[in-house]
């Protein structure tokens, strides 16, 4: 089969297209053909191994799962002992990272818990840009943030996969939304239905005199006080990426800031595939449409790597394999 292999970390350039042995299922586990997948900030930075406190976990000296991929939307096509979630034929698609990896490639063997049964009436394409970033957006904003009806939210961040589901979920409760982003993202943005948008490369709305309700941050980069400033006085800030250091500060710190006021600070530990149940029924109501940057061939996996690293994409990037 084919697959998108990392023999050694460095930029997405150096990632290549090989054949390699398809994988047989072992016990609980489901062998997938693999029709669509999509690119994370995993991916991005598992091939370039980077930030280097990642390689404790990708493998100290090269990775340690050379195929990279966190997602993917296939066709079940053999099962393995003891696996009794799927039949053969059936459709699937799920967040993998709770079980492993390896989605760029035309076949996978997962553990049969990894995976979900696809709708039919929702494409492989669709299926591939949904399970990760829409159950980062829910359970930022709804599980963890406990979204209210008419609140004012601002989604950092928001012309990617967590922002553009994220808008959609807001706007079921009435919300009245901000994203912030900057290029071309900002138009499409607008069309897709938020209320305002801020170029963060002319504005800095840290700084400004508008105050949230809440904050869903996907890109969590500055001093955690920085943010707390444009929050309401009851208002909380909940982040579910960003950069490590930032990241380490909210998780030390935000006892304390609780303790000296109401304002509250969460970082979203993500249950992968939690909630997709319940997307999968606003999906079918039309609620809920994953917003697809592609599709684009294996092939170019590592120009689109690289794509989504510099930040260029809208919604999700999606593979079709």
């Amino acid at each position: 089969m084919k697959a998108i292999v990392c023999e050694k970390y460095g930029p997405p350039s150096t990632l290549q297209i090989k054949e390699v042995t398809q994988p047989v299922p072992k016990e609980k586990e489901v062998l997938v053909k693999v029709h669509a997948a999509a690119i994370n900030d995993y991916d991005w930075s598992m091939v370039r191994g980077r930030p280097h406190l990642y390689r404790l976990f990708f493998g100290v000296t090269k990775p340690k799962r050379p195929i990279p991929g966190m997602e993917l939307a296939g066709t079940i096509q053999a099962v393995g002992a003891n696996a009794t979630l799927f039949e053969i034929g059936d459709p699937v698609y799920g967040d993998i990272s709770e079980y492993g990896f390896g989605s760029f490639a035309e076949y996978l063997c997962i553990n049969e818990n990894a995976l979900c049964l696809k709708p039919t009436s929702m494409s492989f394409e669709e299926a591939a840009a949904i399970p990760h970033a829409s159950m980062l957006a829910y359970q930022g904003l709804i599980d963890v943030g406990q979204l209210q009806k008419g609140q004012k939210v601002l989604i950092n961040g928001a012309g990617g996969g967590v922002g553009t589901f994220g808008l959609q979920i807001a706007k079921m409760y009435d919300a009245e939304v901000t994203g912030v982003d900057t290029g071309a993202k900002l138009k499409r943005m607008k069309a897709l239905g938020f209320d305002h948008v801020i170029d963060y490369k002319k504005e800095d709305f840290v700084k400004n005199s508008t105050r949230y309700d809440l904050i869903l941050d996907a890109k969590t980069t500055r001093p955690i006080w920085a943010y707390q400033r444009v929050l309401q006085p009851a208002g909380k800030y909940v982040t579910v990426g960003g950069t490590i250091p930032r990241l380490l500060q909210l998780f030390l710190l935000k006892p304390f800031i609780s303790m000296a006021g109401k304002k509250k600070m969460h970082l979203v530990s993500l249950k992968a595939n939690k909630d997709l149940t319940y997307i999968n029924q606003l999906y079918e109501e039309g609620k809920i449409q994953p917003v697809i940057d592609g599709p684009y061939a294996l092939e170019e996996i590592p120009w689109a790597i690289q794509y989504f690293g510099e930040g260029k994409h809208t919604g999700k990037v999606v593979i079709k394999v």
